[in-house]
Parts: C-alpha cells; sequence; structure tokens
C-alpha cells in the first residue's frame, strides 16, 4: 500500500464513470459521449437528465413522457415550503436554505423506505429532487423580497418554470433559452468536490436525499460553488471604482488579491463551459445595447492570459450571464445546485451500482508514545 500523500486527492484515480470525460489540456467536456457544445446547443436540460440518467438520448416520445414526469414532480409539500419560507424570513443564506431543504424532502417522499439501492425508486426520488429544488429556490428569494411564492407550471419546461417562478412572468424565448443551455453546462464535471461527497455518503448506503444534502453543503463552500458570485462582485467594484478593468485588475494583484473566475483544478486551457456562455453574454448584452460587463470581461480575459497564463473558467462568463437576466448575485451558487443535482443523483446511481464503502487512509503525524497523566496531576 502506498504511502505516497496526495493533499486533496490531486491526481489520484478512485473510481470508474460513464458519465462525464474532461481533458484539461484539449479543453474538452464529454457527457456519455456527447460534447459539451453539441449539447449545449441541441439538447435541453431535461433531455440532458435522461442522458445521464439512463446512458442514450431519448426518443421524442420518451423525452415527452421524461419532461411530463417531471413537470408534475414540481409542486413542494406544504412542510418544506413552510420551512422554506421561514428561513426566508429569518434572511438564511441561500446555499444554507438549500441545504435544509435538500433534506426536508425526504419526509414527503412516496420512496423514502425504499431500499437505498432500488434503482427504480432512485430514479423516482432523484426525479423529484430535480423537480423541487428549483420550487424551493424560487420560493425562498421571492419570500425574502417580501412577495409571495410563485406555483410552478406544468405547460413551462424546466428552465422557463423556474424563472417564472423566480420572477413571476413567462420569460422570452432568448433568456429561457440561455438559462436552459447554463443549466446543461452545469449538470455535471466528473469527480468534483460535491459530487464526490455525494458519493462518499452514497457509499455508506445512506439514501439519495443523505447524498445530495452533503453534496449541497459541500458546494456551499467558496472553494467551489462561490466564485461566480464573486465573478460578478468584481465586476461590479470595478464599475463603482470607475477604474479601466486591467488597471483594477493589476493593482488587486499588486495587493495579492485573487481575481475570481480565472484557474481551475482541471483544465489547463480556457474552460469549454466559459466558451459558450461567453458567447451567452455577450448576446444577451447586445440585444439589451448594454455591452459594458461583456466587454469589462474580455479585457480582464485577456490580460490575465497575456500576464499570468491563466484561462476563465465556467464561473468568468456565467456571472455576467446571470446578471444580465436579471438574477439575484447571491443565488447564483444555489442556482449551480439547482443543475447540478441532475449529476449527483447520476453519480450517486452509479456508485449504488457497484458499492464499496470510500474510506481513504491519513498519515497520522502525532505522538504514539504519550504518557498518561492523572486529572489532578495535569
Amino acid at each position: 500500500m502506498s504511502d505516497e500523500l496526495k493533499r486533496g486527492l490531486e491526481g489520484v484515480l478512485v473510481a470508474e464513470s460513464d458519465l462525464s470525460f474532461i481533458d484539461g489540456d484539449e479543453g474538452k467536456l464529454v457527457y456519455r459521449g456527447y460534447a459539451i457544445e453539441d449539447l449545449a446547443e441541441h439538447a435541453s436540460y431535461e433531455e440532458t437528465l435522461y442522458l445521464l440518467w439512463n446512458g442514450e438520448l431519448p426518443t421524442e416520445s420518451e423525452l415527452s413522457a421524461f419532461e411530463e414526469a417531471m413537470s408534475a414532480e414540481r409542486d413542494l409539500d406544504d412542510d418544506t415550503l413552510e420551512t422554506v419560507t421561514r428561513l426566508a424570513e429569518a434572511d438564511e443564506e441561500p446555499m444554507a436554505a438549500m441545504r435544509t431543504a435538500a433534506s426536508s424532502l425526504s419526509a414527503a417522499d412516496p420512496d423514502t423506505d425504499a431500499d437505498p439501492t432500488d434503482p427504480e425508486a432512485n430514479v423516482r426520488k432523484a426525479r423529484r429532487i430535480t423537480a423541487k429544488l428549483p420550487t424551493a429556490l424560487a420560493a425562498f428569494a421571492r419570500v425574502r423580497d417580501g412577495e409571495e411564492p410563485v406555483d410552478p407550471r406544468e405547460d413551462l419546461d424546466h428552465a422557463e418554470n423556474f424563472l417564472y417562478m423566480l420572477n413571476g412572468e413567462v420569460p422570452d424565448e432568448v433568456t429561457a433559452d440561455v438559462f436552459d443551455q447554463a443549466l446543461v453546462l452545469h449538470a455535471d464535471h466528473g469527480l468534483n468536490a460535491s459530487t464526490f461527497s455525494a458519493t462518499v455518503t452514497a457509499s455508506t448506503l445512506a439514501d439519495m436525499h443523505s447524498a445530495v444534502t452533503s453534496a449541497v453543503g459541500t458546494l456551499s463552500g467558496s472553494l467551489h460553488g462561490g466564485a461566480n458570485a464573486n465573478v460578478m462582485r468584481m465586476l461590479q467594484e470595478i464599475d463603482e471604482a470607475d477604474q479601466e478593468p486591467v488597471e483594477w485588475v493589476t493593482q488587486a494583484l499588486e495587493e495579492g488579491r485573487r481575481v475570481a473566475g480565472f484557474g481551475h483544478r482541471v483544465y489547463n486551457v480556457k474552460d469549454p463551459r466559459a466558451k459558450i456562455l461567453g458567447d451567452r453574454s455577450e448576446a444577451l448584452g447586445e440585444a439589451a445595447g448594454d455591452m459594458k460587463w461583456y466587454e469589462m470581461s474580455v479585457a480582464i480575459e485577456e490580460y490575465m492570459a497575456e500576464e499570468k497564463g491563466l484561462a476563465p473558467n465556467v464561473d468568468f462568463y456565467s456571472a455576467t450571464t446571470y446578471y444580465q437576466m436579471g438574477i439575484p448575485i447571491d443565488i447564483y451558487t444555489p442556482i449551480f445546485a439547482v443543475s447540478r443535482v441532475g449529476g449527483w443523483a447520476a453519480h450517486v446511481m452509479e456508485q449504488y451500482e457497484d458499492n464499496r464503502l470510500i474510506r481513504p487512509r491519513a498519515r497520522y503525524v502525532g505522538e504514539t508514545d504519550a504518557e498518561w497523566v492523572p486529572i489532578e496531576d495535569r
């Protein structure tokens, strides 16, 4: 057994998966064999979920049935809605509210007592959790703003329905399409920290709700899920300082500050998702007649590439994309969870198929021969 220490498990292979493939040197991301560029361009979020959960793209009839099954599960039970409402009124952090909502959904789930490894029950659980988390997030966001929650509609797709519940009106086609693409892009990404925590929890034979709750908690950390919000706050700070973006970034780096949205644990080149969202951010800016945020982002990207050799990750352009859709900054990371829950569920189900308890070792560096001292002599 090797004693080589790999901090953060960097580069350590711990599982085999059919779900997503990343080539960090080529800037390539694949779900179940399909390039992320093709999926973002042609597949809906529901179609992507079907692919992740079933291993193949659906036929028209299969997709229609899947969409109907998803939309039928969007309503929250009274207890979960009451919990979300109380959290919003107490001004809870959005990701903390999402964590609690994910856990509370198990109480009303018809399959809550099913064997954790029951494949059919897990698909139903995954469908309910994925359908209901957007409803919980939208309700939370509205209640804290002093507004009533908006009931979900079964005639809208997943992306349209969330924006409708959040804003109280059906989004235009362009906005809905861009948001749907963002959900597709964030649906899965290998064994990232939150996905790994979900699989660790599942490996103990804890249930789907426990695994997803673990993942939400992991995503809430600033080193994993908070970068897109930090990017937008950085851009706002630059704008309010009335500085040129490159001037601001240069000064920030001299002061030892980090520039949000750059660098990635896996990619050594530009994140392929950043390329797609960069195009979407540009399109939204053109549609609104305001290119400020996009142009600031491009200036920073070019400077960081030339001076630091760093490329943007998905968070860099998702920030301005969401902002131009009118989405509050502090729910950017919960929206990440709303998308990634589909990938978490897929990995959990994959873990159950060939389960082995995940139990790594730690190198002990403490004392081994300490002498016991009676409490009266300490």
